[in-house]
């Protein structure tokens, strides 16, 4: 018979915010951002309690901003948490995070696990800046060994403030839906020109070519997208060419 949380077995750990709680400190109930999203508290609920977690949303963005101000030149790899350790997508993320440290740049990742751990795993061998921004999530494991300046988050939208506040560009790995929120994200803004001079790189041609199919002969094919949107991105399959590629525009 399943348990009441959907067959999952409680963390030996877990992150709230700045807070980290393990073994039978581990709680069960909602997240931050569930709770902020939550529409099911009755219609007044939000007098009382919203303008509270705004302030705590200004303290996450300041808790951030002020951490990683002085970040030096950075590069955001993004792929699976479930990737694993002994596959070649984990060894191309320490690949990836090991070239990104010899040109010259600082890792940012989730902070978890699978391809996130392998590209800090990278950047921390290479004797570079490891950095970790992980998210509150009702199964997380915390950040990874390999993180050498991390921070945890309450709220996916300050977190993704961060990411593209202080990267130069996105290395993105074979991942599911967080990835994918990521990506199209980061397109979105340059497209829409919130960002320039971003580049984005897919690492994996035969994991990303089916969605590269679906954009140019479903979205563009019907008019939904331009032709031009094609170039906002790149695939390779190849560690130095992602670097060229993904570095390129740093310092024009």
């Amino acid at each position: 018979m399943g348990n009441p949380e959907g067959g999952r077995r409680k963390p030996a750990e877990q992150q709230l915010g700045p807070v980290l709680r393990r073994r039978d400190q581990v709680k069960g109930g909602s997240t931050t951002d569930q709770r902020l999203l939550d529409t099911t508290a009755g219609p007044s609920e939000w007098v009382h309690t919203d303008p509270w977690r705004v302030l705590r949303i200004q303290s996450e963005f300041i808790e951030g901003f002020g951490t990683l101000a002085e970040l030096p030149p950075a590069i955001s790899v993004f792929g699976s948490a479930r990737t694993p350790v002994d596959s070649p997508e984990y060894e191309a993320g320490v690949e990836i995070g090991r070239a990104l440290v010899d040109a010259g740049f600082a890792v940012i990742t989730g902070g978890g696990p699978g391809a996130m751990e392998a590209a800090n795993k990278g950047a921390r061998e290479g004797n570079g800046l490891s950095v970790g921004l992980g998210i509150e999530l009702p199964f997380e494991q915390g950040l990874n060994q390999h993180v050498d300046l991390g921070l945890n988050f309450r709220y996916f939208f300050v977190r993704k403030t961060m990411f593209v506040k202080y990267s130069q560009g996105f290395v993105v790995l074979p991942g599911g839906l967080g990835t994918l929120d990521e990506l199209f994200e980061a397109l979105t803004l340059v497209q829409t020109q919130k960002i320039t001079r971003f580049p984005i790189v897919l690492f994996g041609t035969a994991y990303w070519s089916g969605l590269v199919d679906w954009l140019k002969n479903t979205v563009i094919a019907q008019g939904k997208a331009s032709e031009k949107d094609l170039y906002l991105f790149h695939v390779t399959d190849d560690v130095q060419e992602a670097i060229a590629l993904v570095t390129k525009e740093v310092g024009k």
